[in-house]
């Protein structure tokens, strides 16, 4: 443990608002290098010429890592505190982020799948670190109001991500070339030497990342925000200690990872495929459409601050889940269902992927509404369970997966209508979700009851 000061108690005003704001700002840097990668599936699916199914694996070998490093995590911030434990994640992601220079200056793209895993390793130190901080620095009534707070610098980074990587990665050569390519005026060593030309437009931005990374993790370590002791976060009464013997025995958790996992990875599908999709109606990543997933982030953003300004005065955080799933339920059933040409914001497709953009605003209240209910009770597995929460963001590795291969099976329909009707798997998921906000979280046994 570090010799800062420990959070033993419920912490005071100024020390929650401090906590907060550095929060947020870790928030931002979650944001800042996870969402950038719905942009990067297409544009490497052109520069490095991958399949469908390799440009998934990019999204995989990022998230994968949450299912592998969860566990581990808990116990390491046990054994080093937390903001040693997040310092070791910033690293931990500088090092992945430094890889994406080699990886682009060969264009190899195994080095770029472990430069992203290891980015993927710090995010799930640092989200196993940050999100009970987020949680016991005040009730647990207003925790989905203080996950919407910090979910803003989240979000925001999610609106711009995708805007900076395509002003500072894909210049006007660059969109002129993507065209050229995606014509297929280019091939053989023309095609390897355009591709090259491209790629390398990573290597600076990246670099400057990875030596962003480390700065700020001495920066956390030595800041003002206060160690919490292990000890409070996974005790907080006798009572809930001697309640159970096991994890496994809290169904409200077991069931909310279910329910963390089929949200975050229909976000993930609706985030990831949204440029893709435009690309079978005629959009091209080198065109307005590559700023499709910045559109659905700002609706988030904009859902963030609508749960600061509703959770908990005047609407319940289960009750707002319970909302927020319904909508994408409806939102899911009508991607499927409608049709029809529309031009919006310069851009021309069916209306469809509008529906998919317009997931982005119930979405934002899903994670801070399902987080807080599975956690709250948990006693002793305070830390365990924020494990096995972070675990369930693996959901963005596999449901793309699973989408694609609905896809595949879609294979004698054209690109759009494959790709529209794999879209049906978002309904059970979202259905799921409904359920959990209003009967799942509620369960205290996994063994019937009788009054």
């Amino acid at each position: 443990m570090s010799n800062s000061p420990q959070i033993n108690h419920v912490p005071d005003r100024s020390t929650t608002i401090k906590s907060m704001i550095i929060l947020a700002l870790l928030f931002f840097i979650f944001g800042l290098v996870s969402w950038v990668n719905t942009i990067l599936i297409p544009y490497f699916q052109l520069t490095l010429q991958l399949s469908n199914f390799q440009s998934y694996l990019v999204t995989f070998a990022f998230y994968i890592a949450y299912l592998i490093m969860a566990i581990p995590s808990s116990f390491l911030l046990n054994k080093m505190g937390y903001k040693k434990g997040m310092m070791l994640g910033l690293w931990c992601m500088s090092i992945g982020a430094l890889l994406f220079v080699p990886a682009a200056y060969w264009r190899i793209y195994q080095i770029f799948l472990l430069g992203l895993f290891l980015l993927g390793v710090g995010l799930a130190i640092l989200q196993s670190a940050a999100n009970p901080y987020v949680t016991i620095v005040g009730s647990i009534e207003s925790a989905a109001k203080r996950m919407s707070i910090v979910g803003t610098g989240n979000k925001l980074a999610g609106v711009i991500a995708n805007l900076i990587f395509a002003a500072v990665v894909i210049r006007e050569s660059d969109k002129v070339l993507m065209r050229e390519i995606e014509a297929g005026n280019y091939t053989g060593a023309a095609l390897e030497t355009a591709l090259d030309t491209l790629i390398k437009g990573v290597m600076t931005p990246y670099l400057v990342l990875a030596i962003a990374l480390f700065i700020f993790g001495i920066i956390v370590r030595y800041s003002p925000l206060p160690d919490l002791d292990p000890s409070i976060v996974n005790k907080r009464s006798e009572q809930d200690e001697n309640s159970h013997k096991s994890i496994s025995q809290y169904p409200a958790l077991i069931l909310g990872v279910a329910a963390m996992f089929f949200h975050i990875g229909t976000q993930m599908i609706a985030l990831g495929t949204s440029i893709k999709y435009a690309g079978t109606m005629g959009e091209s990543l080198a065109g307005p459409a590559r700023n499709i997933p910045s559109y659905t982030m700002l609706l988030t953003f904009i859902g963030y601050f609508l749960g600061i300004a509703l959770i908990p005065k005047y609407l319940k955080q289960r009750n707002a889940l319970l909302i927020c799933a319904s909508i994408n339920l409806v939102l899911s059933a009508m991607i499927i269902t409608t049709s029809g040409t529309i031009q919006f914001l310069g851009i021309t497709t069916d209306i469809s992927l509008w529906y998919l953009v317009m997931m982005g605003l119930p979405n934002a209240l899903l994670y801070a509404g399902i987080w807080p209910l599975a956690i709250n009770g948990l006693g002793k597995y305070t830390n365990l369970g924020s494990a096995f929460l972070v675990m369930a963001l693996s959901g963005s590795a596999i449901m793309p997966l699973v989408y694609n291969a609905f896809v595949e099976l879609n294979a004698s329909l054209s690109p759009f209508e494959a790709m529209k009707q794999a879209y049906w798997i978002l309904i059970p998921c979202f259905a799921y979700i409904v359920w959990y906000a209003a009967k799942g979280y509620q369960i205290k046994s996994w063994k019937k009851t009788h009054d």
